[in-house]
């Protein structure tokens, strides 16, 4: 499966990739641990593609990767609706508990974006980190 990077690791901004460029969807009090996009053709609960997070060193934006499997996923809610993340290994330090700490982080400061910017309380969530290989989609 194809994964492309949309939001390199370290930023601060997050990133969705429209047409040719990407642009900024909002920025993020704290930074991505970790390289952040989606698995390229398949659709996600929410009708995008599927996010992917990708462990390892910082990648540029746009670059595609090639995996043969998938190292666990990330079970998340977000505006009520399941985004689960699928991780995918490449290299370096990698925890269950820093991610699990991260994702419990984002999720409150996803539901403060929703009430500042929409005016409307909505579900975003973490509900665990499946650290194993994974039969894909």
């Amino acid at each position: 499966m194809k994964v492309v990077i949309e939001t390199p690791k370290y930023s601060f901004f997050k990133y969705n990739k429209s047409g040719d460029h990407y642009i900024k969807v909002f920025f993020s009090p704290l930074p991505v641990i970790f390289n952040y996009g989606y698995i390229e053709g398949v659709k996600g609960a929410d009708g995008m593609e599927v996010d992917a997070i990708i462990l390892g060193p910082r990648m540029v934006q746009g670059t595609v990767i090639e995996f043969l499997d998938c190292y666990g996923v990330v079970r998340f809610v977000d505006d009520s609706t399941k985004d689960d993340k699928y991780l995918f290994y490449i290299s370096g330090y990698h925890s269950p508990h820093i991610l699990s700490c991260y994702f419990r982080i984002y999720a409150i400061f996803k539901t403060f974006i929703y009430l500042l910017s929409e005016r409307r309380i909505s579900e975003c969530k973490f509900l665990g980190v499946e650290k194993r290989n994974i039969g894909f989609i």
